[in-house]
């Protein structure tokens, strides 16, 4: 099992439609390789962990690395990890919209310290920055 966390620049600021569409999109194809995952959208900028096999986590990064509605991905860390950090999720996903996210099953607030569980990997440690940089809430 491996994992590997990015970070990308929209080529426009996404609409909220734009990424419920983004998110049920990379849920189907996730589901379709066994991912799981995080992503976190804000100010134009997004941030992913994604997890799973490796052949797999390679195909679907190099779809990610093609996808027009962002450029500039920096793969910022990958590795091998004991069990999946997100083992439930397609693919979780957050925004900057608070409001909206208030009102979704798992709403999550990152300024929790329990945020994600607690736990202290690598990619963990990069989502909580993300989060705490970028002031944004997140659901699961």
């Amino acid at each position: 099992m491996e994992y590997l966390v990015y970070v990308s620049t929209a080529n426009n600021m996404m609409t909220d439609e734009e990424l419920l569409e983004l998110l049920t999109q990379a849920r189907e194809k996730n589901a379709t390789y066994g991912i799981t995952g995080m992503l976190l959208y804000g100010a134009g900028t997004f941030m992913q962990v994604i997890e799973g096999e490796k052949d797999h986590l390679a195909k679907i990064f190099a779809a990610i690395k093609q996808d027009p509605r962002h450029r500039n991905v920096i793969e910022l860390i990958n590795g091998k990890i004991a069990e999946r950090i997100f083992p439930y999720w397609a693919m979780a996903f957050a925004s900057v919209d608070a409001e909206t996210l208030e009102t979704i099953d798992g709403y999550l607030n990152p300024a929790n310290k329990n945020f994600i569980g607690g736990r202290n990997h690598a990619s963990v440690t990069m989502l909580k920055t993300f989060v705490e940089t970028n002031k944004i809430s997140v659901s699961f």
